[in-house]
């Protein structure tokens, strides 16, 4: 990890060149990674308005719920038009189920693209035969199912995976060079196996057998990027042609625009200040409110991520208590009020990457 003394690296200069996925010419290569139950409507579009990030694909969302049109699972589809092109991720095991939901985003304009999701390691994704499972079937079935979603619509597919089930079955080099074959546009290797978890460190050598594996095709490498250090590292260690950010952005949700900054001039710019941090915490439980349609509904769901802010903004224990209990926009307002207008002694923007966020623990279409 890097600290605000380190010296920036120098950035690669085809990082400048555009980068296209299908008909859609990315503004930097450097993407909102889905987490489910994380990187909903609020998360997005507050990450957008600073600037910087390439690609955002929503929550994983289930294609069968899609076809059943659950109402929760719409809420999961939100958006606004500030934030396309936008990717809709999917997860299932039938390829007709796969399909059909696909074309539903499509014919309603809700995906400009479509992701499918290989890399989920949770168990009630897995056991149904979706996520990490997928890739444990090198006979045919995950190819022909990835094929025939790609056949159903005009739009990109794009796949997310990791690198195989354990490390004696690193199947990501397979799977991408037959998606590549099967018009997939781009995929995103997250450098863990599924036996991993999110434990263990990030496998650069294996998500470079994935970038050695195909042809054209875009591979954008993912897990534990959070600075400009860890980008460059993985960029010089893979290859990859891009990069996805996932719980690095929860923690710091100006790292897009830092990286994007860097590559363009070679300096990433400022980090966000601590006011501003508060500034986005406030405007994030919000636009929670809105989404989820209730001041209660939107205080619950921002309990789930109050965590990340009290860490990297170094609130008193009781503070954390507090807001991962909230009740209500006021009481919000009045648990802040002394960090308003000041800095914690010994704060830098720099704690807000070594704040470590919870991993999201799957598929959250219900809450």
């Amino acid at each position: 990890m890097t600290n605000a003394n380190a010296e920036i690296p120098s950035p690669p200069a085809h990082y400048r060149e555009p980068l296209t996925i299908g008909t859609h010419t990315l503004v930097s290569r450097f993407n909102l990674a889905p987490l489910a139950g994380y990187t909903n409507l609020p998360f997005r579009l507050s990450i957008r308005e600073i600037g910087g990030v390439g690609l955002c694909t929503t929550d994983l969302v289930n294609a069968r719920a899609i076809l059943e049109s659950l109402k929760k699972t719409h809420e999961l589809l939100a958006q606004d038009p500030a934030e396309r092109p936008l990717f809709v991720q999917i997860f299932g095991s039938k390829p007709h189920e796969m399909a059909g939901a696909a074309q539903w985003l499509v014919e309603r304009k809700l995906a400009d693209g479509i992701d499918i999701n290989m890399g989920c390691p949770v168990r009630k994704v897995v056991a149904v035969g979706g996520g990490s499972s997928m890739m444990c079937d090198t006979t045919g079935a995950t190819v022909d199912l990835v094929r025939k979603v790609v056949e159903s619509v005009p739009v990109p597919v794009t796949v997310k995976m990791r690198l195989g089930w354990d490390d004696d079955h690193l199947t990501a080099p397979h799977f991408a060079r037959e998606f590549e074959k099967a018009g997939v546009a781009a995929v995103t290797i997250h450098g863990r196996t599924r036996e991993q978890g999110f434990a263990g460190g990030v496998n650069h050598d294996g998500i470079k057998r994935v970038v050695e594996a195909v042809d054209k095709m875009p591979v954008f490498g993912n897990g534990d990027v959070r600075n400009v250090a860890d980008a460059m590292k993985m960029i010089t260690d893979t290859g990859c042609h891009g990069i996805a950010i996932g719980r690095g952005a929860l923690a710091d949700p100006w790292i897009f625009r830092q990286l994007a900054n860097w590559v363009n001039t070679g300096d990433p710019g400022p980090r966000g200040t601590y006011a501003e941090r508060i500034a986005f915490m406030r405007l994030h439980l919000r636009r929670l409110v809105a989404w989820r349609g209730t001041e209660n509904r939107g205080c619950v769901h921002f309990r789930k991520v109050a965590t990340w802010y009290t860490k990297a903004l170094r609130f008193p224990k009781k503070v954390q208590q507090r807001l991962v209990m909230l009740l209500s926009l006021e009481e919000f307002e009045e648990i802040i009020a002394p960090f308003a207008d000041g800095v914690p002694e010994g704060w830098t923007e720099w704690d807000t990457q070594q704040a470590h966020v919870a991993v999201p623990a799957g598929p959250i279409s219900h809450w």
